[in-house]
């Protein structure tokens, strides 16, 4: 890599944690959301060079589907542990039965596929 393209990507490192920092400053309850994936793997990345040596000053939240691989819940549990950070978990599944989120089925869903198309 050329010195230029490693300078701008220092340059995006900078701003991604000077934005975590405005946000950690100016709202209230702030949350990082994370699924495990590559991209929240990265921000969390972030977080630590933003935040450390101290605490992040947000959450981290994570948002259980249930069609989660086993390798992505122990690899989120694993670093959430290592980081020692708080994590929350929702579940889709506990909304479902609350009746908070309704599961679409039979000819609605059919013909909301068809719209995407």
């Amino acid at each position: 890599m050329s010195k230029h393209q490693l300078d701008y990507l220092d340059e995006l490192e900078a701003e991604a944690i000077y934005i975590l920092r405005e946000v950690a400053g100016q709202f209230e309850r702030p949350a990082l959301l994370f699924s495990g994936g590559k991209d929240s793997i990265t921000l969390v990345r972030l977080a630590e060079k933003a935040f450390r040596p101290g605490k992040f000053p947000f959450p981290l939240v994570h948002i259980d589907t249930g069609h989660n691989f086993v390798e992505t819940i122990e690899y989120r549990d694993a670093m959430v542990k290592r980081l020692g950070e708080k994590l929350i978990i929702g579940h889709v599944q506990d909304s479902i039965d609350q009746g908070k989120v309704v599961e679409q089925k039979g000819e609605k869903k059919k013909k909301k596929k068809k719209k995407k198309n």
